[in-house]
């Protein structure tokens, strides 16, 4: 989300993506006018479409157990959108080029509505082709995202809120982003969650924030009456990324958790996520901290060990057993992070710098997402969180990319497969974590439907 720990080791990595990603969390407000609208239009629950092309019955949304949910991070704007002025997350500058990207994929826009494709002055394809990005504050494109979803058989999404952005309830933006979400959730029967990222929010400033957007969005969005919102054990779930102990005291998580999980009227069942080695972590009261959360994520981007062959990254699950049993042993329930593979050096500008790529991450035609999805299926985890739907900044996106993107700059593809593999392989993964198909160890991409 996204949010993330890499592959630099230990601390070392914690401080430097803790800052590379807060730097990208700002958002451009949007149009007053047009946010009072959107709010207002936010408040009721809309209901699921008819005759639309829906198929699959609705997701339950009264647990989280057996779920399989992706971060959601909702962030991009486009230059032309109503709202932005500039390519958010896109690019680094007004005007893109090869120079300034900080996506490391290029989505496939083929599904998109015309008016969903903005122009992109500064790159074109390789036939001599305009190239086109979409904007996540548009309706239509969210729409089209949670229909995938749907279509593919994955059960919903955690919306991606950023504290550092939140400088006052209610942030136009962020909210917008929430609405469009809620809505497409209604209208396909998948279930939603917000999930705060601390990433990047000053200390003094993390508690208020928090509590002060929730209770908005409780009282004046009344998100969590939302038949659509997921909940557990008769709570709304809260996903909060973040716990790491460099980066703010013990204290002020124990402060956040009090606010969640005491409070009367604002209580949710909290889903915590921090690093993968939070059982060995003793800085004073962390242990406590991480022990008294209802759910663990542990984030597990850019954890990995080598294959049979030694040159062929695998994602490290051997801490999933004991990271489940010292959960449920605290009476908390646990739910792993899988992801498809990693790539950043757009973000880091390290593309012409092997020194600091940052150990780009292969998905190995598939093998890697799915490796994951056998271990938790064996594990028999709670739930399972895939990193991430949209997330093209860090190359762990599973929705639609292409494998033309523009010319002349660096670019990570799906290397030739179909622009829905990801969607398609993370569906199959969901049946076979549920037991609706039996387990399969192998990549079943020759069992994948073709298009």
């Amino acid at each position: 989300m996204t949010d993330n720990q890499r592959s630099i080791p230990g601390v070392i990595r914690n401080s430097i993506v803790s800052a590379v990603r807060s730097w990208g969390r700002w958002f451009v407000l949007g149009a007053i006018v047009a946010t009072m609208v959107l709010l207002a239009s936010s408040c009721t629950s809309v209901p699921p479409r008819e005759g639309d092309g829906t198929t699959q019955a609705a997701i339950d949304a009264s647990t989280i157990k057996g779920k399989v949910l992706c971060g959601y991070q909702m962030w991009f704007g486009a230059v032309g959108d109503g709202v932005h002025n500039r390519w958010v997350h896109w690019a680094s500058a007004t005007r893109i080029s090869k120079d300034n990207l900080t996506v490391e994929m290029w989505p496939d826009l083929t599904d998109y509505p015309e008016s969903e494709r903005f122009p992109v002055e500064g790159l074109k394809h390789s036939d001599g082709r305009t190239a086109y990005l979409f904007s996540s504050s548009r309706p239509a494109v969210v729409d089209l995202h949670f229909k995938w979803m749907e279509e593919y058989g994955i059960d919903g999404v955690c919306v991606q809120r950023f504290v550092c952005g939140l400088t006052r309830p209610g942030a136009p933006d962020e909210t917008r982003a929430l609405a469009y979400a809620r809505d497409a959730a209604n209208r396909y029967g998948r279930v939603f969650a917000v999930e705060y990222d601390m990433s990047g929010t000053p200390t003094d400033e993390l508690y208020e924030r928090i509590t002060n957007d929730w209770k908005h969005l409780v009282d004046e969005i009344q998100i969590t009456k939302d038949g659509r919102y997921l909940h557990e054990q008769g709570k709304p779930v809260v996903v909060i990324f973040g716990f790491y102990p460099d980066r703010f005291p013990a204290e002020v998580a124990n402060k956040i958790l009090d606010f969640f999980q005491n409070d009367s009227k604002y209580g949710a069942f909290v889903v915590g996520s921090g690093p993968w080695w939070w059982r060995g972590i003793e800085d004073s009261g962390w242990p406590e901290v991480y022990r008294r959360l209802d759910m663990i994520k542990p984030w597990n981007v850019a954890n990995t060990m080598a294959g049979e062959d030694a040159s062929t990254p695998m994602a490290l699950t051997d801490d999933w057993f004991d990271d489940m049993a010292e959960a449920h042993r605290n009476g908390a329930l646990y739910v792993p992070v899988v992801y498809p593979g990693f790539s950043w050096d757009n973000l880091m500008r390290a593309y012409d710098q092997p020194e600091k790529a940052g150990h780009p991450i292969p998905r190995r035609g598939g093998d890697f997402l799915w490796e994951q999805f056998v271990a938790a299926t064996e594990l028999k985890s709670d739930a399972v969180f895939v990193a991430m739907f949209d997330e093209v900044d860090e190359g762990t996106a599973i929705f639609k990319v292409t494998n033309d993107p523009p010319a002349g700059a660096h670019f990570v593809t799906y290397e030739g497969l179909p622009s829905d593999f990801y969607l398609k392989l993370t569906g199959l993964g969901t049946k076979m974590f549920r037991g609706e198909i039996p387990l399969q160890r192998a990549n079943p991409i020759d069992l994948l439907p073709k298009n």
